[in-house]
């Protein structure tokens, strides 16, 4: 199978045509196996994609149309990342040759992202990301190791849990690693601390569920902006730091936008064989 490695901000992903995935392999277990840091190609998630001819989708504008699906690299299910559904545009556009000012369509089981290609620099593509409307933004005061803290909680596509206040590698294991599967979130959720600097400037951490910390991340780019916005004074135009770098978070009327860049790093062959999925467990 060809594998693309890709990364925004030291957020990396595996991109792997669907269709190359043999029949009835344990899709989980290819992802955690592709994902090994060691034993794999290394990454935080496999983004496995179709293009708009092998999944039936219809053109909807001047530019490319693509799905995808993405497992996190434990082999978790996850809605969206904002840096993967960028590694994914960057792959498409290297792809076709788009030029600047092309849009790229990515469906995704949070709905189409569209993504309108900036520039292109030495550190890789640029793109603007329509990321949609924030959803159920609220506040919540949850018990995690004895400590109370006041989380503000939220959906962009996938759940949302800020901690504003102090950003460090201390709280960030103690409090951000319990909180993203603390029993408040069912199903998990991804967790930033979030320090807000001046009124244009965040910064934060990030425990990734199904990962851990990450040096970047899109979705929480935009959560830890909503959160600063709406509760901690920041602009609705902000720069948001990770430790991989700096993305624009803009919070409009229509939605969220997302700025930033996204380098493809490798194409290569992973050389082995899928395991099965026993055939009494298959699903869908």
């Amino acid at each position: 199978m060809r594998i693309i490695k890709a990364h925004a901000f030291g957020n990396d992903f595996l991109l792997l045509d669907e269709g190359a995935v043999p029949d009835g392999a344990d899709r989980p277990a290819l992802a955690r196996a592709l994902c090994d840091r060691h034993r794999g190609l290394g990454g935080d998630g496999l983004i496995l994609y179709k293009s708009r001819a092998e999944s039936g989708l219809r053109e909807s504008g001047p530019g490319p149309v693509v799905s995808m699906a993405l497992l996190n690299a434990d082999g978790s299910y996850s809605e969206v990342s904002g840096n993967g559904v960028r590694c994914l545009a960057a792959w498409v556009a290297e792809d076709t040759g788009a030029a600047i000012g092309t849009s790229v369509d990515v469906d995704t089981d949070a709905g189409r992202k569209r993504l309108e290609l900036l520039e292109r620099t030495p550190d890789g593509l640029v793109f603007r990301a329509a990321m949609g409307p924030p959803e159920a933004v609220t506040t919540v005061r949850l018990d995690v190791a004895g400590e109370d803290v006041e989380a503000v909680t939220l959906r962009v596509g996938n759940p949302q849990c800020v901690v504003l206040g102090a950003v460090t590698q201390a709280r960030l294991h103690q409090v951000a690693a319990r909180l993203a599967v603390h029993p408040h979130f069912p199903q998990g959720t991804n967790v930033e601390l979030a320090s807000v600097e001046t009124s244009g400037c965040v910064r934060i951490l990030i425990w990734e569920r199904g990962v851990g910390p990450t040096e970047a991340s899109g979705t929480g780019a935009c959560a830890a902006a909503v959160a600063a916005i709406a509760y901690g004074g920041a602009d609705r135009d902000v720069t948001i730091v990770s430790p991989g770098g700096r993305q624009r978070v803009e919070w409009l009327e229509d939605g969220l936008y997302l700025t930033g860049s996204a380098e493809i790093i490798a194409s290569c062959q992973w050389r082995r064989t899928p395991v099965a999925v026993p055939s009494g467990n298959r699903s869908r």
